[in-house]
């Protein structure tokens, strides 16, 4: 080898390639091409090649190898119209360069710089359920009694399913492992649904969770999904006969960790919205009209004595405001507040600091979160009701066909996202630093992401 900075020649699938030994090393030792110009990795090299230029024969694809090698020689990312994305990214894959292709082709999550990548139609006929984004990029679509995964090129891998039981809720525990959650089917002796983690790869049935109450395992309908920082799974929970709760799985065992039944004046089994808050150690559970004739938001400590840390009811609101259904609700990133929506898309605000959700819900006037008034639903569709996320200081809330993003302490609006004429949003999910939005109509998924960096 001729140092770092000598020159190496390439024979790709027939088609010679010459750069140098830097541009190689700027891939990364733990990739094929760094190690190929390591020390210790000295095999297949003919150090008498044209010119005494070390050469290397690899047999791959000669057109991706010429869009990687321009990656590492410029940092730019340019495929050309004839290269598939699936091929590419089993070249990249291949040469240990996957991560680079995925950070050339769009840059760190920013909710006023996303752009409309891609709009992919569902293969099943009607409505998904939800949409999860993936750690790596991809998603997955709850749809009926199946889920439908895509990785991060928006390619359908291997599609998973619980017994064929209708899906509730879906989750990535990792960009290899899918949790998914499904209702038990009435009128039957079968133990079918509940809870099982899969390979978001493969699609293959890893493990069922179990429901034991005194000693004896029951069959259960889980509703929504969530995970802690310390591997434990959480679902809510209704068992045949009236055990309605909130059930903790640890994932490494997949052992039952705990039960939290569900006292009085509190709905959990019913719970639609878990989610998990890592400066109070509690967890989320939310249940919301129309699900319920009322709403309930609850915190529940899970640590010695289980208990209800903080909770807030819209039983007895105040006749002036009983009109406004609490839809959806999450807890906001700074650990001090929820923020949730009703059905006139207000937003509305809670401290969580304060004893019992003292003050009520502080609503936001009028937010008109779309600059239009909604469309009727055209054919008789399904209402899609509003839904939130919180990811990097910004919030976002889908209202019909449009999800808002608001910025800053006040929660201004800074920029509204409308993609593929495809219906309403039924669901939308951020992750792998991109946003997927679930259309009602036609089952279709917007990708949006942020465009990468100019490159200087």
């Amino acid at each position: 080898m001729k140092g770092k900075r000598g020159r190496v020649r390439l024979n790709v699938g027939g088609r010679v390639f010459e750069t140098t030994a830097s541009t190689l090393a700027s891939a990364g030792r733990d990739t094929m091409l760094g190690a190929m110009i390591d020390a210790s990795w000295n095999h297949g090299v003919d150090g008498d090649g044209e010119g005494g230029v070390d050469e290397y024969f690899i047999d791959r694809d000669p057109e991706c190898f010429a869009v990687l090698l321009d990656l590492l020689r410029t940092g730019g990312l340019h495929v050309p119209p004839h290269v598939a994305d699936g091929v590419l990214c089993r070249e990249a894959l291949y040469y240990g360069l996957l991560d680079r292709v995925r950070a050339a082709r769009w840059g760190p999550f920013d909710g006023d710089r996303l752009r409309l990548a891609a709009s992919v139609a569902g293969s099943a006929v009607g409505d998904g359920t939800a949409v999860r984004a993936a750690p790596d990029g991809g998603c997955c679509v709850a749809h009926g009694g199946a889920v439908r995964v895509y990785n991060w090129v928006m390619e359908e891998r291997r599609a998973v399913h619980l017994d064929h039981a209708p899906v509730n809720d879906a989750a990535y525990l990792d960009e290899a492992t899918l949790l998914v959650a499904a209702r038990e089917r009435p009128g039957t002796d079968r133990r079918d649904g509940g809870v099982a983690a899969f390979s978001a790869l493969t699609g293959d049935l890893r493990h069922r969770f179990r429901v034991a109450h005194d000693r004896h395992v029951r069959s259960f309908t889980p509703g929504a999904l969530a995970f802690d920082n310390r591997c434990k799974v959480f679902a809510s929970c209704k068992g045949r006969f009236n055990e309605y709760g909130i059930g903790v799985w640890d994932c490494t065992t997949g052992e039952q960790a705990d039960f939290f039944y569900e006292p009085p004046g509190c709905a959990l089994g019913d719970a639609d919205k878990l989610q998990w808050l890592d400066g109070t150690s509690t967890l989320m559970a939310a249940t919301m009209f129309p699900r319920t004739d009322s709403s309930f938001i609850s915190l529940l400590d899970f640590r010695d004595k289980k208990n209800v840390a903080w909770s807030w009811s819209d039983v007895g609101t105040p006749a002036s405001l009983e009109d406004k259904h609490v839809l959806h609700a999450i807890a906001m990133e700074d650990g001090r507040s929820l923020c949730v929506i009703n059905q006139y898309d207000d937003l509305g605000f809670l401290d969580i600091r304060s004893s019992g959700g003292a003050g009520g819900v502080r609503w936001r006037s009028r937010s008109k979160l779309a600059a239009r008034k909604k469309k009727a639903s055209p054919r008789g569709e399904e209402t899609c009701y509003p839904k939130l996320a919180a990811h990097g200081g910004q919030l976002f809330a889908s209202t019909n066909d449009t999800i808002s993003v608001f910025s800053g302490p006040d929660h201004v609006l800074t920029s509204t996202l409308r993609g593929s004429d495809a219906g309403a949003i039924c669901d939308f999910s951020i992750g792998g630093d991109r946003l997927f939005a679930l259309h009602n109509e036609e089952n279709v998924v917007d990708v949006w992401e942020t465009s990468p960096p100019p490159i200087i």
